[in-house]
């Protein structure tokens, strides 16, 4: 063990990101993949924020929490997906000791924030289906900025700590982290210290974040199930699950692929970068998308926002 901690994280500079470990070829594909799924989530999401900020129907909790979802979508692949297509041009495929921090701090703390945004509006379908006539009362304004706000700080808490405990390990001298960001489990593999205690406090932080949001997001749809359920007309019941589908669709590609990512064995990093592609890139542009399409208050306001548009034009 003596040999393992000679190095220490004060003497790195720089860290390697091996990215993908396919042919020169493919590179051109992938720079071209990344580029067309970040252009889409460019456009949905900034989208999104424009027609609901400027949209005054849509001056609501529901899309309050949405406008918040798209802003947390939009920054988190963009810590990640410019750096990404750089590397595939790049030769040393460096990133900075700093710049890997801050990678990894923006990145922990958007990925969290949107755990916990996403329960607050599970939260909010909560009422509106099983109590809609205390709705206006009790997602009062004050409530839906105080839940948004401690979703960024619980986010921001929960990445402090864990960008803390992660950097402040000793790293070996190749110092190449077999991924296409810096994430915990890369960087465990290149660590020199004894990660027992380490992995025990990650998981019971990662219990800490992730047990409070799913047991939220459960119990509210368990209700609202049952609510539904007793509704008699099926036209009703069709309109009440409508309203909580894009929800349940975007929380089933963000947790599947997350839970996926971290549950597949560490021997296997290529098939845990292919998960990773799905919470930092694929489901930042699914979100805009489920939104839009099987929302008629969302397609409306576009439509109201490009006709606005052409009559200035």
């Amino acid at each position: 063990m003596g040999d393992r901690g000679t190095s220490n994280h004060s003497e790195v500079t720089d860290f390697i990101l091996v990215g993908f470990r396919v042919c020169p070829e493919l590179h051109i594909l992938l720079f071209l993949l990344f580029l067309l799924v970040y252009a889409m989530i460019l456009l949905g999401n900034v989208g999104m924020m424009t027609i609901i900020m400027t949209d005054p129907w849509l001056n609501t909790p529901m899309y309050f929490f949405l406008g918040n979802l798209s802003f947390i979508d939009l920054f988190y692949s963009s810590v990640i997906a410019p750096k990404a297509m750089i590397n595939f041009w790049s030769e040393s495929k460096s990133i900075s000791f700093a710049g890997c921090l801050i990678q990894f701090f923006l990145f922990a703390l958007f990925i969290v924030t949107e755990g916990f945004l996403l329960a607050a509006m599970a939260y909010d379908r909560f009422i509106a289906i099983c109590n809609p006539l205390l709705y206006s009362v009790q997602m009062s304004t004050r409530l839906c900025i105080k839940l948004v706000t401690g979703s960024y700080c619980c986010g921001c808490i929960s990445s402090v700590l864990q960008t803390g405990m992660t950097f402040t390990l000793s790293f070996c001298a190749s110092c190449t982290i077999d991924h296409f960001y810096c994430d915990t489990r890369p960087l465990q593999r290149i660590s020199c210290s004894d990660l027992f205690i380490y992995r025990m406090v990650s998981f019971s932080l990662s219990s800490i974040i992730i047990m409070p949001t799913i047991i939220v997001i459960i119990i509210s749809y368990l209700y609202i199930v049952s609510t539904v359920l007793k509704i008699r007309s099926s036209e009703g019941r069709k309109k009440a699950f409508s309203t909580c589908s894009s929800h349940l669709g975007v929380m089933s590609v963000l947790y599947g692929a997350v839970f996926f990512m971290y549950l597949t064995p560490d021997r296997f990093p290529e098939l845990s970068k292919v998960a990773s592609l799905c919470y930092t890139l694929v489901t930042p542009m699914l979100n805009p998308l489920i939104y839009s399409l099987r929302n008629k208050d969302v397609k409306e306001a576009l439509k109201k926002l490009l006709e606005k548009r052409n009559t200035i034009v």
